[in-house]
């Protein structure tokens, strides 16, 4: 795997003319016209599959509703949707997978949150699961929304060939797990203790945060039934997008706004974990960051304007301020 320090080069490195220094005014637009539309339909579907029942489950699913309705990047979602517009996927089967790896995103915070973990009280600028509804109903909502997230992704209303169903849940389950985000958070718990240097930083992260997000992008060609072999650009474009939105993540954790975060900042710094930050400083890790989007990019050459939002994206997830 690459690594910040030195970057994977492109596998068409004469498509790199320049280095991005920043999206255009058009970039930002598109990217937030269609966040707004996938953001309001990962709601509505939200809204639907986690109706609250009149039983005593009723505050698991208040529970699951306010940690998954409003609020965040959805930035999966966004990824699965992008990627899906390579090949023309309808949107509805890439709206129903976004909503399945967003509450699997959405478990993993609240469950990161918990006091056992990083003890966070607030959000997506709301009170944590845990503060608002209690430590055990926090934990079993987590647990649900990673059930559900599998059981939505098998149901025929996603996709009518159970191959693709199949190839879905197998690569969601890999990114979740200990090969993933799992094993990603038990770097990131050991971190506290150790001194991480810039290679394992980089593969805690990958893991971590990388892990769905590749499984976002990948996911929209898997619905369109893409070969694996097929799928190479587009690994390439989110191991670099994820390394860039994790050290764009660390950048803003040390100057950024906790009230656009929703979110408490400092954290990783307060408890002595090593970050891109620590290890690179503010300047190189803002020109590594720039570098990856680049290299992000690149990797779409081969496509035209059906990749503009995935490139549109590649920039947004450094510019971001939240």
């Amino acid at each position: 795997m690459a690594s910040p320090r030195e970057p994977r080069p492109s596998a068409k490195p004469e498509a790199v003319t320049t280095r991005v220094e920043g999206g255009s005014a058009a970039d930002a637009s598109l990217v937030h016209a269609a966040q707004a539309e996938v953001t309001a339909g990962i709601d509505r579907l939200f809204d639907r599959l986690l109706a609250v029942p009149s039983d005593p489950r009723g505050p698991l699913y208040e529970a699951m509703r306010h940690a998954a309705i409003g609020g965040g990047k959805r930035l999966r979602p966004l990824l699965v949707r992008a990627a899906g517009d390579l090949y023309h996927v309808d949107q509805a089967p890439a709206l129903r997978v976004g909503a399945a790896v967003e509450a699997m995103h959405v478990y993993s915070l609240i469950h990161d949150d918990l006091p056992c973990m990083d003890d966070d009280d607030m959000r997506r600028g709301k009170p944590t699961v845990h503060k608002a509804f209690g430590e055990a109903t926090a934990i079993l909502a987590g647990d649900s929304l990673h059930a559900l997230a599998f059981e939505w992704l098998v149901d025929p209303a996603t996709h009518a060939d159970p191959f693709v169903r199949g190839e879905l849940v197998r690569e969601l389950a890999r990114a979740a797990g200990p090969a993933g985000m799992a094993g990603g958070q038990m770097m990131d718990l050991a971190a506290e203790t150790a001194d991480f240097d810039l290679p394992t930083v980089t593969r805690l992260q990958q893991l971590k945060t990388g892990a769905l997000i590749a499984f976002s992008v990948e996911a929209g060609a898997v619905l369109a039934r893409i070969p694996a072999e097929g799928r190479t650009p587009l690994r390439g474009y989110a191991r670099d997008i994820g390394l860039a939105f994790q050290i764009a993540d660390d950048i803003m954790d040390v100057e950024g706004d906790e009230a656009l975060a929703g979110k408490a900042l400092h954290k990783d710094d307060a408890a002595g974990k090593a970050t891109f930050v620590t290890l690179m400083g503010i300047e190189r890790a803002r020109e590594q960051a720039a570098l990856l989007v680049d290299q992000a990019i690149a990797h779409l050459s081969g496509f035209g304007d059906e990749a503009a939002l995935l490139r549109a994206i590649a920039r947004y997830v450094v510019e971001r301020d939240r």
